[in-house]
């Protein structure tokens, strides 16, 4: 007992707060989740502590999660426990966590629970591999015994080589001197409803850098209701054109011309209408102080309505952003 004693007397003394700051050159890699937070000196960036473990004046709890350092009696100032402030309890999973607390939601994703509030972050890496010589179709596989999945090359058939027109080789469309042009599939729009961004990456420009590209893009209006659209005998109305001629409106710029869009529908038996098909056209927007500014959008050719639908409380893995075909412009 005297030595644990002596050797948390020992921690709070160098934990209090000096007239110079002595930081490391590069900040700390801190856990998922954890945030990265001026110590209680004002001196260095350091990893907030989290609900539960000891804290000090100079060694803060996370504020972004709502926790404070409880010192328990006032004269005790040396060392603390991180504790959640009041807030509202989450329900996950039929399970409930007090406001501040950090639990797994599954092997891929560490949550926290924040005044009624559920936010979360991937454990997994979210990296981006593009096709290269090497490993021309890159793929991510489920690995057994691990949870994240794994990027594996795959290869093409191999034919014979006496039939050179055959064999598997770069398209010399995309070939540029010194440069392989590569670009990623779009993704998904970022919003289900209303005017969302749409993101790919490519190096086709003449530097051969690699570059991220946005588009504008609207899978629906917030307020189409679409149900009454739904014929009598059917479940869903799949891609359906809006009947009047519209303008799109970004922060108070609206389209010099009106479109008559296409939008993906919705279904009455539980499935969800998502983009299959898309193209991308560049548009004007004017704004009122008569500026003109040129963004690229997406408009949509065909949807696929299918049961791949997020669930209710699957709040990353929403199979919503699949694969859109048929779109490089």
């Amino acid at each position: 007992m005297v030595k644990m004693c002596v050797c948390a007397c020992f921690q709070a003394a160098g934990q209090e707060c000096s007239g110079q700051c002595s930081c490391p050159s590069t900040p700390p890699q801190c856990p998922p989740g954890v945030s990265l937070v001026l110590d209680g000196c004002g001196c260095c960036r350091v990893c907030a502590k989290q609900m539960g473990e000891l804290c000090t004046e100079k060694d803060v709890c996370d504020p972004h999660k709502g926790l404070y350092c409880d010192f328990g009696a006032p004269n005790n100032r040396r060392i603390g426990v991180c504790t959640a402030r009041d807030g509202a309890t989450c329900v996950f999973g039929g399970t409930v966590y007090r406001s501040g607390e950090t639990f797994q939601s599954s092997c891929k994703y560490q949550c926290t629970c924040l005044d009624g509030a559920i936010g979360c972050v991937p454990l997994c890496s979210m990296d981006i591999r593009l096709p290269s010589p090497d490993c021309p179709n890159p793929r991510r596989v489920k690995v057994p015994g691990k949870c994240c999945e794994e990027w594996e090359c795959v290869f093409p058939p191999v034919f014979t080589a006496y039939r050179k027109e055959e064999t598997y080789g770069p398209d010399p469309f995309m070939m540029r001197e010194n440069c392989l042009v590569q670009t990623t599939e779009w993704s998904a729009c970022s919003k289900t409803c209303g005017l969302g961004v749409s993101t790919r990456v490519t190096n086709d420009n003449r530097e051969c850098r690699l570059e991220k590209q946005t588009r504008l893009c609207m899978v629906r209006p917030c307020e189409s209701q679409l149900e009454q659209s739904i014929r009598k005998g059917k479940k869903c109305i799949r891609t359906p054109r809006v009947s009047k001629p519209m303008k799109f409106e970004i922060s108070g710029c609206t389209t010099t011309k009106s479109y008559r869009p296409k939008f993906c529908g919705v279904c009455l038996d539980g499935r969800c209408c998502t983009p299959h098909r898309t193209t991308t056209l560049p548009m004007e927007f004017k704004c009122p102080d008569g500026e003109v500014m040129k963004k690229h959008m997406m408009f949509i050719k065909s949807c696929a309505c299918h049961y791949n639908c997020p669930g209710e409380n699957d709040i990353f893995e929403s199979m919503y952003y699949k694969k859109m075909m048929g779109d490089m412009a």
